[in-house]
């Protein structure tokens, strides 16, 4: 995916801050699902789109110095602290993978990336025999409230901000409902043990932080768009300094599957690749 068909630019200062949003947000509940494969010393990982080092940090300490830890992105500023890891510059919509693994993960990288399918393909294919691949993607479409309750003139507003925000995403080629998906997308793959739950934050902190970075990361989008004034936004912002509102994110969906043991050559239909 090229860099400037992303929307959240990890070359803005506010990538940062975000990041570490996410992190705090998100880390325990992949962390989670990640120990939940069996993960152990001497594995090999990749970490796709890994955005910051916090995951590919823990990966590392799980498989220890007979492991392998990958940590790939487009923009690999944010990848300090690189003890225990690798670090590669890779776009996992065009690259080819690099190497194969025990277990393969990204998280909100495959709804920014136009050729999704054939990304889950491409890392499906990467799997060893018996290895696993766990997904997780964002999924406005089933919850796209900013504020889930319109108590208020601020709740309204940021509501409406984050519907021009969606919109900049669709323009560029983001799939606000991918995240249902992946069940069936794992399965299309050749995968086995198919399953998936999810996570739905609100409020906190971490909450106020990330929309604090995002709205000032996409706000000269915003208004070019014509989606809202710079009054508004400065708005918003107030609003949201105030501590006063309930925030929520969209629900992250996090699936994960298992390449058959044995299997040689995960099955992989090509048309589907192509979707």
């Amino acid at each position: 995916m090229a860099d400037d068909g992303y929307l959240l630019d990890n070359a803005q200062i506010e990538a940062g801050i975000r990041f570490q949003a996410l992190a705090e947000l998100f880390d325990p509940w992949t962390r989670q699902h990640l120990s939940a494969t069996g993960i152990r010393a001497g594995w090999h990982c990749w970490e796709v789109g890994a955005g910051g080092p916090g995951v590919p940090r823990w990966l590392a300490d799980r498989v220890g110095p007979t492991g392998r830890v990958v940590a790939t992105d487009i923009d690999t500023g944010l990848l300090t602290g690189r003890e225990g890891f690798e670090v590669l510059r890779h776009d996992v919509a065009v690259d080819e993978p690099p190497g194969t693994f025990d277990l393969i993960h990204a998280r909100l990288v495959l709804t920014h990336v136009p050729q999704r399918v054939a990304a889950v393909a491409a890392m499906a294919r990467a799997l060893r025999p018996g290895g696993w691949l766990v997904l997780e993607d964002a999924d406005p479409g089933l919850q796209p409230l900013l504020c889930p309750e319109e108590s208020g003139p601020a709740e309204v507003l940021g509501n409406r901000l984050r519907r021009g925000f969606r919109s900049l995403l669709a323009a560029r080629g983001a799939d606000l409902a991918f995240g249902r998906t992946l069940p069936r997308r794992l399965r299309e793959a050749g995968l086995t043990d198919v399953a998936a739950d999810a996570y739905f934050p609100m409020t906190g902190p971490a909450c106020a932080a990330l929309e604090r970075a995002t709205v000032s990361q996409v706000r000269d989008l915003l208004v070019a768009a014509e989606l809202a004034t710079e009054d508004e936004i400065a708005e918003h912002l107030a609003n949201i300094a105030s501590g006063r509102m309930v925030l929520a994110t969209a629900p992250l969906i996090t699936a994960w599957a298992r390449r058959p043991d044995g299997d040689p050559d995960t099955a992989v239909l090509s048309a589907r690749t192509q979707r």
